[in-house]
């Protein structure tokens, strides 16, 4: 049976990424995307300049409120990009109102990458990302996004036991008895390979993994909507949390190599549309 999501983020007109990809991704696990928005730009932030940006927090507002007029259910809810500080306490209202005793909720805490925070976000929205992660059953941080909620200055690379550290401290941000970090864009220079590192605390027992495949050499904005996409998309069809990682691991590692094959700017974002039929 379809599951109905709230997908919490912006809408770039150009470049793959954000709704962009999280709502044909989640269609395509036969899901329902119910899209609140909170931004609307021209283009998303990375790669582009002099791109437009309208700030959608007083139509969230007008949204969520209809949407309890309604009696709306959700059986997951998934944030990502916010446009506005004002946001933080819109999507804390948003899960009080919604989040029932079954709803999965999917944090991912969008911020920055490459070792850069985001043009459009300030230090008081980095701090409260970290107080939305508080809530979650899962949260997807890239590495830049995991040293930022952390307050750590950013390392290019981390090896295995400073990733461990950073899971641990990750996990205590949460509240649930049953959570999951996941660390994504995790490059391997030694082995040339990306993928992510992750903890599954259940009650007093944590365990750890990590899935990785062949690294293009090449960045590709949204790749971190499209993993949580594919994640979530295969959780709520009944996929245990490892094979789901595994499978968007891989999936974007292949989406990867074939965007870069066939010369696209990295801006636009991965090609993923052709191959979606593959997941």
């Amino acid at each position: 049976m379809s599951k109905r999501i709230a997908a919490i983020h912006d809408i770039a007109c150009f470049g793959r990424c954000s709704m962009q990809v999280i709502w044909p991704a989640l269609s395509h696990f036969g899901h329902q995307v119910c899209p609140l928005p909170t931004a609307l730009l021209s283009t998303h932030t990375g790669g582009f300049e002099g791109f437009s940006f309208l700030d959608l927090s007083d139509e969230m507002d007008k949204i969520s409120s209809h949407w309890k007029r309604l009696g709306l259910e959700f059986d997951a809810i998934y944030s990502g990009f916010l446009g506005d500080e004002r946001q933080i306490e819109t999507v804390k209202r948003f899960l009080q109102d919604f989040s029932g005793g079954k709803t999965l909720v999917l944090v991912d805490p969008v911020m920055g990458d490459n070792g850069h925070i985001y043009k459009t976000y300030t230090k008081a929205m980095c701090d409260g990302m970290r107080t939305l992660c508080e809530s979650a059953d899962i949260i997807t941080p890239n590495l830049t996004e995991a040293y930022i909620l952390l307050g750590k200055a950013y390392k290019k690379q981390s090896d295995a036991d400073e990733l461990r550290i950073l899971l641990d401290k990750l996990l205590k941000i949460g509240k649930k008895e049953k959570r999951a970090v996941i660390i994504t864009g995790v490059h391997n220079e030694q082995q040339d390979t990306i993928g992510a590192v992750f903890a599954i605390k259940d009650k007093n027992e944590v365990s750890y993994g990590s899935s990785f495949a062949s690294y293009s050499d090449c960045f590709f904005p949204g790749s971190g909507d499209l993993f949580a996409s594919i994640l979530l998309g295969n959780v709520l069809n009944g996929s245990g949390i490892f094979e789901s990682i595994k499978t968007a691991v891989q999936f974007i590692s292949k989406v990867s190599a074939h965007t870069k094959k066939l010369g696209t700017p990295p801006a636009w974002g991965l090609e993923f549309e052709e191959m979606i039929g593959e997941l």
